[in-house]
Formats: C-alpha cells, structure tokens, sequence
C-alpha cells in the first residue's frame, strides 16, 4: 500500500487595507505566493494555505483554532514577505519604514508553536528563518546595511538574481545534507537578518564574505530549520546555485515521520 498523499501547511501572506480604499484594497487579503507552493507541489503533496484565525469575529464566529491545522496536517512552511516587527523581539524600530507586521507575527509564531508542539517539522523560509529566531527568543538587525556597515548588499533591485556565497557550518545538518559541500551560491533578498541566536537553535550557514547568518536549525526535539534564502527561487538543474531538492526532500521525509 501507497504511503498517504502529505499535507503541507504554508503559512499567509497578509495584505491589510488601505486606508482611504475602495474594493479589494478595502479588505483583508491572506495569500500564498505561487513559486512557493509550486516548489512543494513538485513532490506530489497536497499543500493548503493556513489563514490567520479570527476567534472573536463579530461576522462569522468560529471554534476553529490554529492547533486544529497543526494536528491534521503534516508540516508546516512559514513564507517570506514582509518585515518582522522590532516590537516583536523587545525593540522600537529605527525608522517607521521598518516597523514590520506585527500582527503577521503573532500569527505565525503561534502557528510555528502549535506545529512544534504537535511534533510535526516546521520550515522558515527568509522571512520565516526570522520568525524563527525571534519566536525562539532570538533578535533581528532591523537593517543590515545600517547596522552591519561592513556587510555586503543582501538585498538588490535584481530581487532573486542578487547571489552570493554561503558556508555550511562543518558539524552542521546542512553539511551533512550536502556532503563534500563546503560554500554554496544562493540568492539574497533580505534587508533584516538574525542577529542574537534564540534558545535552541544553532548556526548552520553563514554569507561567506560578511558573516551573516544564513540558516539556523533547532536543537530540541521535532525538525525545525530556517534558511535565509529563497530555496524555492533556484531553478531546478541549474548547477550556478544550490541545489534545493535536498533542503525539500528532508522536510518532507521529517513530515513523513510525523504523520
């Protein structure tokens, strides 16, 4: 018999309204980013979008909560997208440009904790590696270039095509899922990255000419990594950056285990 079909829970996007709008800007739109998905989808996974939930609705009251996701699907994606908010790991932010979604991130790391709880794998992509850290009790740089003036540019007009270097941490799950590997290239689209290591959690690949962090991974029980790159984005075959099969074939064995 067939192993089951895995569901895979990706976590929203959110557009809030905008003020003086009419239409669909007036309202509160929850989506899911298309390469995303397609990116799971590639292994033959039924992947569903995980709304935020409104308990307390004056329209349309529900019981439903996010530990109900947690316990019928399989593993749990946190999307990239905009800013985590300094207010979400103690900080006010530098600038009003950088003030994040907080209300995103209430969500999502109520989300990542019901996953976690569940015993079921979460992964964090750019955005979501953050996350990550920050519900882990970990700190952000609001802005890279303003804070780590000797870092190089993370983040491009050239979006996706903006690359550059990353090495694996020796001893580290990435190292050992990419044997013989030692430094990889991977796009770059990122303006925020991890600054205090949350409780844990380890390094697994820092940008080689700076020493940003690139990707983290838990240490407790259950599977929980972050990559700080677009996995998504890189095309499949393309030998001039990461292969991304790897990454995706071990949350997908961890989803496996768990379900």
């Amino acid at each position: 018999m067939s192993a089951p079909t895995l569901k895979i829970g990706v976590s929203a996007r959110i557009l809030h309204p905008q003020r003086g709008a009419r239409g669909l800007q007036s309202k509160t739109l929850q989506y899911l980013e298309q390469t995303a998905a397609h990116w799971l989808m590639s292994r033959d996974v039924l992947v569903l979008m995980v709304p935020a939930v409104d308990t307390g609705g004056l329209l349309h009251r529900s019981n439903i909560r996010l530990s109900d996701y947690a316990r019928h699907l399989d593993g749990l994606m946190l999307q990239g997208g905009s800013d985590v908010s300094p207010l979400s790991y103690g900080e006010e932010p530098l600038t009003r440009e950088w003030s994040g979604d907080r209300l995103r991130d209430e969500y999502e790391i109520e989300l990542l904790h019901e996953f976690i709880e569940a015993g079921k794998p979460v992964l964090g992509v750019c955005r979501g590696a953050q996350l990550i850290n920050v519900a882990y009790g970990g700190t952000l740089y609001q802005d890279i270039a303003q804070q780590v003036p000797q870092a190089r540019r993370h983040v491009t007009d050239a979006y996706e095509k903006n690359l550059h270097e990353v090495r694996f941490e020796a001893a580290g799950g990435l190292a050992r899922l990419y044997p013989g590997v030692e430094h990889a290239r991977v796009n770059s689209i990122h303006h925020q990255s991890v600054k205090t290591l949350g409780r844990n959690l380890r390094v697994e690949a820092w940008s080689e000419a700076d020493r940003v962090i690139e990707a983290i991974r838990g240490t407790g029980p259950g599977y929980v990594l972050g990559v700080q790159w677009h996995p998504e984005f890189h095309p499949p075959g393309d030998d001039t950056v990461l292969d991304s099969a790897p990454i995706l074939d071990e949350f997908l064995r961890a989803a496996q285990r768990a379900a």
